[in-house]
């Protein structure tokens, strides 16, 4: 595969999914296209050596594995979740000549950058069919239903030295002048046109906003990819493709989990027990079962903060990773990072045996220090973790920016694990 047609299928990827049910979704069916064989919590598993196997959970979380016997597996774990706005269950509010929707910030969003935005609504909507059987279908609107304006500068004079933004008030998307706009008909039309003929009653939804404007490459040499969703839909492409591209017969598990952004802690979150659950019926005795996790890797990828030339100063000097230079390992003393002088030395040397370009992150001692799936994995499993990512500008914007070369390098340098 070439760079080129790796980031082609990149930017389609971070197109069709919207939300963390469609990038499930969209994992699911590169799965079922490359020969691997769905399977299903609730019922029993029957594993034939040299198959490929996938299942998901919450339609958001999803986990791919070959099944060779062999236990020194190569996992990549990511997340499917990205900061956005979550439309609350009663979101319709009419005043002021306007219908807005009532929206709560899901994580660690950049709001500022969601003014002013031509945004549309995708997601899951649980309804009653007419056999009375509760079903789940996605929706994905798709076009621009939706803004949130800025107010003027006349009335805010301040606006460039101290504006503040109120979560509650300040950024309620407004989506019409009609008073007659009725949420439920609206969800029934999206349902229809998802393939949804016969709702007998609708009942929870879980939706959210996103930026209509599609993924593109930007700079005078095509340098970088500036899409929404980059953290951290990147690393499960660069996962999903990974585990495509290898032999059956080579130990390798790819686990994208939902709600990073807000903790883990949920069923299909790191902090729940889909992977654990997962291996323990890969390797239901459990002395095999604590062999295959010692001598197994968790390469947890997630996005990393490359140094800003705008704002040097937010760096450490010596631990400043750069746009398009390589794979970022990220280390920190604390333990907000699970790399190890083991797990990093193991990652320096297969990069290295295929020449492909890494760097470290520090983040500065006087600032705080983000977190990923990455320790949440190692202390629930005991397995030896690194933390890897892409370098990124603007992490949590409604739009993102990371380098045109970094995803396939890391993606060539995952592959090439299996061999080391």
């Amino acid at each position: 595969m070439t760079q080129e047609n790796f980031n082609e299928g990149l930017l389609g990827f971070l197109d069709a999914s919207p939300t963390p049910f469609h990038a499930t979704q969209n994992m699911a069916g590169m799965f079922e296209n490359a020969g691997f064989i769905k399977l299903y919590e609730e019922q029993r598993w029957e594993l034939e050596p040299g198959k490929k196997y996938y299942l998901t959970r919450n339609d958001s979380s999803i986990i791919a594995f070959t099944y060779s016997g062999e236990k020194n597996y190569v996992m990549v774990g990511a997340h499917t979740d990205s900061p956005n706005l979550k439309v609350k269950p009663n979101p319709v509010i009419k005043e002021h000549g306007a219908v807005k929707f009532g929206v709560e910030p899901y994580g660690g969003l950049l709001l500022n950058t969601w003014f002013d935005r031509d945004l549309s609504l995708a997601g899951r909507v649980s309804y009653l069919d007419s056999n009375n059987i509760i079903k789940d279908a996605l929706i994905d609107v798709k076009k621009p239903i939706a803004i949130i304006p800025s107010l003027a500068i006349h009335l805010d004079d301040k606006a460039n030295q101290e504006r503040s933004i109120n979560a509650q008030s300040d950024i309620l998307p407004i989506l019409s002048t009609s008073d007659d706009f009725n949420f439920e008909q609206f969800l029934k039309e999206q349902l229809k046109i998802s393939g949804v003929d016969e709702v007998k009653e609708l009942y929870a939804n879980d939706l959210n906003f996103y930026d209509v404007q599609n993924a593109s490459f930007v700079g005078l040499n095509d340098d970088f990819i500036a899409s929404a969703r980059i953290d951290n839909l990147i690393s499960c492409y660069v996962g999903m493709l990974s585990i495509c591209s290898i032999d059956e017969s080579k130990p390798m598990l790819f686990i994208a989990n939902d709600h990073e952004e807000v903790g883990s802690s949920s069923t299909s979150g790191a902090g729940g027990s889909f992977l654990e659950n997962t291996l323990h019926r890969v390797f239901d005795d459990y002395e095999e079962f604590v062999q295959m996790i010692r001598s197994s890797i968790m390469i947890s990828a997630d996005n990393a903060h490359a140094i800003h030339p705008n704002y040097p100063s937010k760096h450490d000097a010596n631990h400043a990773p750069h746009i398009n230079k390589g794979s970022v390992i990220k280390i920190n003393a604390s333990q907000r990072y699970a790399s190890n002088s083991k797990t990093i030395s193991r990652f320096m040397n297969v990069a290295s045996s295929i020449d492909e370009p890494f760097q470290t992150f520090v983040t500065r001692s006087d600032m705080g220090c983000g977190s990923t799936i990455g320790p949440i994995t190692a202390t629930r499993l005991g397995i030896e973790t690194l933390d890897i990512g892409v370098p990124t500008f603007a992490m949590h914007s409604i739009r993102e920016l990371c380098g045109s070369k970094d995803a396939y390098s890391l993606y060539k340098i995952i592959v090439s694990f299996n061999d080391s």
